[in-house]
This record gives structure tokens, C-alpha cells and sequence, in this order.
């Protein structure tokens, strides 16, 4: 295994794998610094690390400028050779690692995310594994550089723009669906068993645009749609149902968004599959006829992401999502 020279940057945001209950009111709540979850981690053999306390909140509330700041922060430490991890919270880390991996050049460093399913103080917590697991993983350039970021989780690591959280609790918390795991972290050892096509990386916008994600459902009509036009979102996402589809209320609602100047994007609601504009009657040929565009099988909060930073960077979305969408 190629080791790296440079220490590893652990850049801790928060997320439960930091959090204690409040002596008060009994509530998880960040509490632990980096340096703390270093020592956690009982690892004399550790490598070389550098601790970056970025933020303590949960990651329920990292988005906005805290999010934009946190990936031009991770990027900027990758973009200087340094391997980085990042603690994050697992409510969003689908997100920001997402966001990380789009503005993270080709020649950086290894970036890798991780966090916990169960708070510091629990007996059988799994943050110190899991971040153990995650600094050996960034540690590995050899077999990690080059490949994105990542989610490191429960001995499995998964690309930034595969990676979903499947599970509300359980400690193997994350997984590709359609894709599965690019590798593994097992025994000490970094395995790479594929490495996912990147698009290279997006300038970094000034700021991450207003996209609403609407979930379609038996039933839906325009309402929400022109709710989000009406209180100024840039972008809308649909998650359509099956192939991405929706009905003849919902099509009468893009078709106003769209005109309006808003671009709404449409992806499944489903784990698994692309969406294809094949059906009529309010499905996705007449979503693609009202002016949407396809999103491939992106899910539905990457695509949003995606849309955030392509709005903000002034750059065109059917381009953007064109190289994205897979």
C-alpha cells in the first residue's frame, strides 16, 4: 500500500459521531473537538495528523455558506497534497461530499468522509472505527488518489456521487444503490476494486443558488411547484415516480416554471435506474416536451447540488448535467 508523505488533515464538522447527550435535556448534541476524537481513536501507530475544527453543529444544519465553506476548505487542503477526512454528520454527508467531489481537481490528495450512527459517549460507539478506517483510507494515495471523494462507512468506502444513506440508524448506514461499494478498508489493508468516470471539476460558484427538491406522489399537481417559482427558487428537482413521470397538473406546472425562467430537472424517486422521457398522458416525454430536463440516474439531492453550484458559477445546466448525469 502507497502511504502518504503528508500528514492527514482531519477537518471535524460535527455530526453525531462528536456529540454527547446535554446533562439538561438529555439531547445528542455536538461536544467533542477533533483533538478529542483523535484520542478516542487509542492508535499510537496512527499517521501524522494535522486537526482542523472546522464546525461543531449537525449536519441537519450544514448547508448555505457553512457548506460552501466547508468543501472550498477541504479542497483547499486535498489541492495542497495533504490527505483530508472529514467528520461530518450523516444526515447530509451525502451532500457535502457530493459538493466536495465537484470542485475537487483530478490531482488532488485523497478526501474522505466519515462519521458515526451512534453519539461519542455510547459503549459501543463506532466513530473511532469508522474514522480510523477513514484516515487509513486517505493515507492510501495510491489506491484512493485519483478516485473522488468518499464516503468511508462501516468498511466500505463509496463514491461521492453514488453514495446514499439507506438506513436511519444501523451502523452500515451508507450504500451505492445500482453501483455498490468502490472498495473496501478491511484489516488495515485499502482495496480499490473500481474507479468511478469523473467529470472534471466545476469552478467554485460565489454562492450556492436557491433549488427546491419536490418528491412527486400519486395525487401530486402543480401547487408546490408554482409555490417554489413564486418564493424564488433558481431551480426545482423532481423526484418523478418510476421512469421520472408525474401527470397532466404537475407537466402544466413546469411548463410555467420553465417559462418563467426557472430550470427543473427530473429525476426517480426510485434507489435504482435512470429516468427516460418514454411516456405520455403527464409522463416523462411530456416533462421533457414542457421544457425539464433529464437527469440520468443522479438521485434527486445530488442533482440538486449539482444545480446549486452550476446556478452560482453562472454556468449553463443542461451543459452541466449533461456531464453529470452518467
Amino acid at each position: 500500500m502507497g502511504a502518504s508523505a503528508a500528514p492527514v488533515v482531519v477537518v471535524s464538522t460535527g455530526g453525531t459521531i462528536a456529540m454527547r447527550p446535554d446533562p439538561a435535556s438529555g439531547k445528542l448534541v455536538p461536544a467533542v473537538s477533533g483533538d478529542e476524537l483523535v484520542e478516542l481513536l487509542a492508535w499510537p501507530e496512527a499517521p501524522p495528523l494535522q486537526l482542523d475544527d472546522f464546525a461543531q453543529v449537525p449536519s441537519f444544519d450544514v448547508h448555505g455558506a457553512l457548506a460552501l465553506g466547508l468543501a472550498c476548505r477541504v479542497v483547499e487542503h486535498a489541492g495542497s497534497g495533504r490527505p483530508t477526512v472529514v467528520t461530518h454528520g450523516t444526515d447530509t454527508m451525502e451532500e457535502s461530499v457530493y459538493l466536495t467531489d465537484l470542485l475537487l481537481p483530478e490531482e488532488a490528495a485523497p478526501v474522505v468522509f466519515t462519521g458515526a450512527q451512534r453519539g461519542a459517549g455510547e459503549r459501543d460507539a463506532d466513530g473511532p472505527r469508522n474514522l480510523r478506517d477513514a484516515i487509513t483510507a486517505a493515507a492510501a494515495v495510491a489506491e484512493t488518489g485519483g478516485v473522488g471523494a468518499l464516503v468511508c462507512f462501516a468498511g466500505e468506502l463509496h463514491a461521492a456521487r453514488e453514495a446514499r444513506k439507506v438506513h436511519t440508524s444501523a451502523v452500515r448506514a451508507f450504500a451505492s444503490p445500482g453501483y455498490g461499494p468502490v472498495g473496501h478498508v478491511d484489516a488495515g489493508r485499502v482495496v480499490v476494486r473500481r474507479r468511478p468516470v469523473r467529470a472534471g471539476p466545476l469552478p467554485v460558484p460565489e454562492r450556492l443558488a436557491a433549488v427546491d427538491l419536490l418528491r412527486l406522489h400519486a395525487g401530486s399537481d402543480a401547487r408546490l411547484v408554482r409555490a417554489a417559482v413564486a418564493s424564488g427558487a433558481e431551480a426545482l428537482v423532481l423526484e418523478g415516480t418510476g421512469r421520472g413521470n408525474a401527470n397532466d397538473q404537475v407537466v402544466e406546472g413546469v411548463r410555467e416554471a420553465v417559462a418563467a425562467g426557472v430550470t427543473v430537472v427530473v429525476c426517480s424517486r426510485c434507489a435504482e435506474g435512470r429516468v427516460e422521457p418514454v411516456y405520455g398522458r403527464g409522463g416523462g416525454r411530456d416533462l421533457l416536451e414542457a421544457g425539464a430536463l433529464f437527469a440520468g440516474d443522479l438521485a434527486g439531492p445530488k442533482a440538486r447540488v449539482l444545480l446549486q453550484v452550476a446556478l452560482g458559477a453562472g454556468l449553463a445546466p443542461a451543459r452541466v448535467l449533461e456531464r453529470a448525469a452518467g
